[in-house]
């Protein structure tokens, strides 16, 4: 009976720990004004007729907080790169200079920091639903075990205990991902 209770702790955790990753790498892509390679993360080139990360076929950097630079491994397949990037749809203009791709990253607006912020607040939203979800299903099986019932209040208080601790990291997270967007 232990090992089970001990199992459903641990599933709840592992999957409170996994709506907190989630979010970090959805946050990672929303841009906070600085360019930075994971921008382009998402950007999907067609090579040699089959869909290819950008980060597989090009190595891209960010010479300046305004440039990103993407210098393919072959030239040839420039103009597909430029194509995969209007295709993405991220408001980006690439331009290429024979060698490379340039993307200019504009600065951003006050009206978009303020929609990146709800954007942001949306995913953090999103990640707490997870959370409570997950903390739901853990108090659901351990109702069903037919614990004694001080025992049963302990796992719970257990389960509410991680589920807090899992909401206020993804609150810190969010917290930085806003102050980060918008600082100008």
């Amino acid at each position: 009976m232990e090992e089970e209770v001990k199992f459903v702790l641990d599933t709840a955790k592992e999957a409170m720990e996994s709506a907190l990753e989630h979010l970090e790498k959805q946050l990672r892509n929303i841009r906070a004004g600085k360019a930075s390679p994971q921008m382009v993360q998402g950007v999907m080139v067609e090579y040699y007729g089959s869909p290819t990360p950008l980060s597989q076929v090009a190595n891209v950097n960010t010479p300046d907080g305004m440039t990103i630079s993407i210098q393919p491994w072959e030239k040839g397949i420039i103009p597909d790169i430029e194509k995969a990037i209007l295709k993405a749809n991220l408001g980006f203009n690439p331009m290429n200079n024979g060698e490379s791709v340039i993307i200019n990253v504009p600065p951003l607006t006050q009206e978009r920091r303020k929609e990146l912020v709800r954007q942001v607040r949306a995913e953090g939203e999103e990640s707490k639903i997870a959370v409570r979800n997950d903390r739901r299903n853990a108090n659901d099986e351990l109702k069903k075990m037919d614990l004694p019932e001080d025992h049963e209040k302990e796992m719970l208080d257990e389960v509410q205990k991680l589920t807090d601790k899992h909401i206020a990291m993804i609150d810190e997270a969010l917290k930085v991902k806003e102050e980060d967007v918008m600082t100008v």
